[in-house]
């Protein structure tokens, strides 16, 4: 079951991507959301290995970026809704997270932070877009905090989604507020499905601790 919808995720998605009719937007939505509809079963038919919790929570943030998906298109509607997505997103990790990381390790998400709210946000602020730019600063703060979180569950699939899905977002704001990027879509949709099913699939990770003797593995 689980193999063919991840069949159907990938199949659904190329079809988006290369047959989504940009002047027919209602159909293109929900060409978009299709993908987005699977990886949510996907999700459900994933048993838990971390907590029934933490499956719940991370649904439910699935689903508030499923919604962002469909009103994207009014930018502001869609970018707050993905802020409260990532809200749930934090709140599963936090939940899951296992022993402290070094706060060195989140020197790689604070500078990369401050480039992009220079880059973007400055480029509003210039523009005299002043709640723009402070809501983009505002998602930024938001998105990195959502990765650092996803880094401390030490869940493999949670890590690699939640930089994958920071990765579609820079993408989505280089384009939109710098300079038009080459496969635009592309980028930010591949980056951003695979990031929805990494993120899903940890709800089936296992987490893995030491025993005493470290050539043991107690899962």
């Amino acid at each position: 079951m689980r193999k063919f919808l991840l069949a159907s995720i990938i199949l659904t998605g190329l079809i988006y991507l290369f047959f989504g009719p940009d002047e027919l937007v209602d159909v293109k939505i929900a060409m978009k959301l299709l993908p987005m509809a699977l990886i949510l079963l996907y999700g459900f038919a994933t048993p838990s290995l971390v907590s029934t919790s933490y499956k719940r929570i991370i649904l439910a943030g699935l689903f508030v970026c499923m919604v962002a998906d469909g009103v994207i298109y009014w930018f502001m509607a869609g970018l707050v809704t993905f802020f409260f997505g990532h809200l749930f997103y934090i709140a599963a990790f936090r939940q899951a997270s296992r022993k402290p990381v070094p706060l060195w390790a989140a020197i790689p998400l604070v500078a990369y932070g401050l480039f992009m709210a220079a880059w973007i946000a400055g480029s509003q602020y210039s523009a005299g877009q002043t709640i723009l730019g402070t809501a983009i600063i505002a998602y930024i703060a938001v998105i990195l905090v959502m990765g650092w979180m996803a880094i401390r569950t030490r869940l493999p699939f949670a890590i690699f989604g939640a930089l994958l899905f920071i990765c579609s977002d820079s993408f989505l704001a280089i384009d939109r507020f710098v300079t038009a990027l080459p496969y635009r879509d592309a980028l930010v949709m591949v980056t951003y499905y695979a990031a929805q099913v990494l993120i899903v699939s940890s709800i089936g990770n296992r987490f893995v601790k030491y025993s005493v003797n470290p050539n043991n593995l107690i899962r």
